[in-house]
């Protein structure tokens, strides 16, 4: 070889030395790169009322982990959900379309989540299907009535409370809920119980008797006339921001399943302009700017500025959502939604069949104990009677043998009587025969005649009376002896008598004296006629909700006037002082937007721009 080509081949085994080393050294810095990367992820997801852990998979999306949620929930109306997390300042949603690991979530070892409602219905009623689906907004709603993020007047924070322990104890029971069983309960919110003069002993007082109001009405309907109630409050579903216009004037922005409402910062309550969201159609936003672009097209652009493009991105999230939901809500139902609503209403319709026929044994029941509670009252009268009966028995025995025992005594006298009255009468015989011839003796003789004819006589009026008296003694007797009869004649009867059995209860499971009256052995035919009965009901909500309207609006007003009195004037926030003047002036929630809507699209938008 040649001494170039051993330079060479020299110089190419000291080049492959580093070149074999670096490749080495990425093969390595690859592969500890792939230990640090797990493939799995840990997260808590906190609903309304659990938490769910799940292991998920480092490649997940956010819509992934959603639907796993909601498949745990047997949740089907997931449009209304979102999976919320705290970032910053501010709150954020996952997004669908994303990794998990990819959002700006703070990375631990856990990941936590908060499954929540992110979009309202406008009518709770109509919108939500599932009961878990309303379980959960009563829930969220509760919670922020009670954390005051909604607003409510005192008079409907008693009767939402009043709904609250229905849905949660069931009936009212005086003998189960005595005074003192809501003294643990989070009932109103504390706003609420600093403006009265009123102890937690009072206002449990007013809650409870609401509360015995709702007696029949099962968890779910609790909840929903909880939701119908709190649907109609001013900060129900709406998300505030805050927003400046052209002028720089800084004002809130409020987006809900309505439309866009424009605020002061002041008042949350009342709007000062709406947009709802069939005038709306585009809306955009460039760094801090927000464009909404009214469908007139004579009105200009509607913009305002956010304080943060990340404000920026949720309000857009929560408009697009909202508009789409608006717009779905005015569509024809997919066959998913009409699906779930003929199963919601066969299963409302199987259990008001099923609770119609607890009803009815209920009834039964109660009309069973209460024969039982007459059978014994009637034994108890029996028995009281026939102890009387005995004791008159008794008393009538002693006083005929008492009477006996006298009349005995008397006509032995009698006899007495009689044979010394004939002993007197044979002495006057004697002596009138044995006269003494004397005058004297004579005399004398008369005087003893006269007196032994006296002694006769007065005897015999004597024995007459005895005799009298016996007889008396004899008729008594007697009397008292048919009396013995009639006592010994009742006794029997009542002792003979047959127990009652009504006839209506022959067709009861069990029998009286036991009085078995268990749930197993009652059975009810369901028959079509109830089915039918049951969708004319249903049919009748409407005329019916009317009517609950009224009636809730009076339970508002004697609510309102019975605390009226212990009102402490100097306590009441800014709040309460608003919806004062509203309800002075017969301002509400819906008749607001209607007003506010009337004008046109480009003089609102006008009238923004110089705010």
């Amino acid at each position: 070889m040649t001494a170039v080509g051993c330079e060479l081949s020299e110089f190419r085994q000291k080049k492959s030395i580093p070149i074999m080393a670096s490749a080495l050294a990425l093969r390595m810095g690859l592969q500890s790169l792939r230990k640090k990367q797990p493939k799995t992820f840990s997260v808590i997801i906190a609903t309304m009322d659990a938490e769910l852990k799940f292991s998920c998979e480092a490649k997940w999306k956010g819509k992934d982990l959603f639907d796993l949620v909601c498949r745990t929930l047997g949740l089907r109306e997931t449009w209304f959900f979102g999976l919320q997390y705290n970032t910053k300042d501010t709150v954020a949603w996952i997004k669908m379309d994303k990794r998990v690991l990819d959002h700006d979530i703070p990375k631990e070892d856990v990941i936590f989540l908060n499954f929540l409602a992110k979009f309202y219905p406008e009518n709770v009623e109509e919108e939500l299907v599932q009961d878990i689906t309303q379980h959960l907004f009563f829930l969220q709603v509760k919670k922020k009535i009670l954390e005051e993020e909604i607003y409510c007047p005192p008079e409907a924070s008693v009767l939402l409370a009043s709904y609250a322990v229905q849905a949660k104890y069931g009936d009212y029971d005086p003998v189960v809920h005595k005074p003192g069983f809501l003294s643990q309960e989070e009932l109103l919110p504390k706003r609420v119980i600093n403006l009265y003069q009123m102890t937690a002993e009072m206002w449990e007082e007013r809650i409870t008797a609401c509360y015995a109001e709702h007696r029949g009405r099962t968890r779910d309907e609790a909840e929903m006339e909880y939701l119908k109630i709190a649907q109609d409050l001013e900060m129900y579903g709406v998300n505030y921001f805050l927003i400046r216009n052209k002028k720089g004037t800084e004002l809130l922005l409020g987006v809900d399943a309505l439309g866009l409402h424009i605020y002061n910062p002041d008042n949350k309550l009342t709007p000062k302009i709406s947009f709802p969201w069939n005038e709306i159609r585009n809306i955009s936003y460039s760094d801090k700017e927000f464009a909404i672009k009214p469908l007139d097209k004579k009105a200009s652009v509607f913009r305002f500025n956010s304080s943060k493009l990340r404000v920026n991105k949720l309000i857009l999230q929560l408009c697009i959502g909202n508009h789409d939901l608006f717009m779905r809500r005015r569509r024809v139902d997919s066959l998913e939604v009409q699906q779930m609503k003929s199963q919601a209403r066969e299963e409302k319709a199987r259990k008001q069949a099923s609770r119609n026929g607890l009803e009815r044994e209920k009834h039964l029941r109660e009309e069973a104990e209460r024969e039982r509670d007459e059978l014994e009252r009637r034994l108890l009268q029996m028995q009281s009677e026939a102890q009387m009966a005995n004791e008159a028995l008794l008393r009538s025995e002693e006083t005929a043998d008492l009477l006996a025992e006298k009349a005995q005594i008397a006509e032995e006298e009698a006899k007495l009587l009689a044979l010394k009255a004939a002993e007197a009468e044979q002495e006057m015989q004697r002596i009138k025969v044995t006269a003494i011839r004397s005058e004297e003796e004579k005399r004398l003789m008369e005087q003893k005649m006269l007196e032994a004819e006296m002694l006769a006589l007065k005897m015999a009026e004597e024995s007459e009376r005895r005799a009298k008296e016996a007889e008396q003694l004899k008729q008594d007797l007697q009397e008292a002896r048919e009396s013995e009869q009639r006592a010994k004649n009742k006794l029997l009867e009542i002792t003979s008598r047959s127990v009652y059995t009504p006839t209506h209860l022959s067709a009861m499971p069990s029998d009286i004296p036991g009085m078995n009256l268990s749930s197993e052995n009652l059975s009810f035919d369901f028959k079509d006629t109830d089915m039918k009965r049951l969708s004319m009901e249903i049919e009748k909500e409407k005329v019916e909700y009317m009517e609950k309207s009224k009636h809730l609006q009076e339970q508002l007003n004697e609510l309102k006037t019975e605390i009226e009195a212990l009102k402490l004037k100097e306590r009441e926030t800014p709040l309460d002082i608003l919806h004062n003047e509203n309800a002075e002036r017969g301002t509400s929630k819906q008749s607001n937007f209607k007003k506010l809507t009337l004008q046109s699209t480009k003089s609102r938008v006008a009238f923004f721009e110089e705010l």
